[in-house]
């Protein structure tokens, strides 16, 4: 029984281990701020380090192997929370303004609102503008899904509607460096900070539907205009706090779907925990179980309505763009526009 018991504890360390070691030297790999050569080695050589701690965990000098690598991660550790995120740096055009903004009243003036006119993915016209916004007129918010990689995972978009047909999206980014492109793996380790971007739907909508070719898709929400405002407020609220506190981008932890569960949470809304929060291709259905959709229809009926890319790219980023993607897509709200 003893040795069965020292085996399963050997077992369990090795696990541990394991992962703490493969963890370790993927940050080095990605965040030690040494050449690549430099780089690799560091990471290889703390991973040989691990493996030959695991092969000690099987034997009598378990305890010794278990002290020097429990300090070398330590050291590891120590540097790791010295790593900090960065407020200057050469952005990427399209991520290079952090929105802010300022509320009078029901006035609500934002600057550096995105307006970018879009021919190709790397040809267009920068445009970073101020607008001012009533916010008594709020009258419904979407869910805007853009699906870049398959089924499963897909980028989030908000919108939020206002009388008279103007609309208002939020997507919550990682901010690149200019040539840099999106790694989910490197976004587990401090690679990028995060971006709150506000924008035309027919320039950050319209560049994943016409020039990306990402399968857009949309869900109109059973949201109160109060509750509408309240959670635009929220993500003015983040803006705000990100233009002075940068904050890195997690690919798991802390993106475009984790973000937006925490302001609903914010203004008060129950959001429980759902694997479809993670997975969150799957999000109009988590949406759908909990109310949010127009229930009234099947939800293959509002997956088969929801897409906006033929609309989209006939629109050809028309001002009607908005208002043409939304054609015989249901709303749970009685005369939405």
């Amino acid at each position: 029984m003893r040795r069965i018991a020292r085996i399963s504890l050997a077992i369990i360390l090795s696990l541990a281990v394991a992962i703490l070691t493969a963890w370790a030297g993927l940050a080095m790999w990605y965040r030690l701020p040494v050449a690549e050569l430099g780089r690799a080695l560091a990471s290889v050589l703390f991973i040989l380090f691990g493996l030959a701690t695991i092969i000690a965990l099987f034997s009598r000098f378990r305890i010794r192997a278990l002290v020097p690598f429990a300090a070398a991660f330590a050291v590891v550790l120590v540097w790791w929370s010295t790593i900090r995120p960065f407020d200057h740096a050469d952005w990427a055009p399209d991520v290079a303004r952090q929105v802010t903004g300022t509320r009078d009243g029901n006035l609500l003036t934002l600057t550096d609102v995105r307006d970018f006119e879009w021919r190709s993915a790397t040809d267009f016209t920068e445009r970073w503008t101020k607008r001012t916004y009533d916010l008594s007129t709020i009258q419904t918010v979407d869910l805007f899904m853009s699906y870049w990689s398959g089924t499963k995972i897909a980028h989030v978009i908000m919108s939020f509607g206002f009388a008279g047909g103007d609309y208002l999206a939020w997507s919550i980014e990682v901010r690149r460096h200019g040539g840099g492109k999106f790694s989910p793996m490197a976004d587990l380790f401090k690679s990028n900070t995060l971006v709150i971007i506000a924008a035309d739907e027919q320039d950050v909508v319209g560049v994943r539907s016409n020039v990306r070719g990402e399968d857009v898709q949309i869900y109109r929400l059973k949201a109160s205009p109060e509750a509408a405002r309240a959670l635009l407020l929220e993500y003015v609220l983040d803006a705000n706090t990100l233009s002075t506190t940068p904050e890195f981008y997690n690919s798991i932890t802390t993106n475009c779907t984790t973000t937006i569960v925490k302001m609903m949470r914010a203004v008060g809304d129950v959001v429980p925990l759902d694997w479809r929060l993670i997975v969150n291709g799957y999000l109009p259905e988590y949406a759908y179980a909990r109310g949010a959709l127009d229930v009234s229809l099947p939800m293959s009926v509002l997956r088969e309505a929801a897409h906006i890319d033929g609309r989209a790219r006939e629109s050809g980023l028309s001002p009607d763009f908005s208002e043409l993607i939304r054609i015989g897509v249901p709303s749970p709200i009685p005369n939405a526009h």
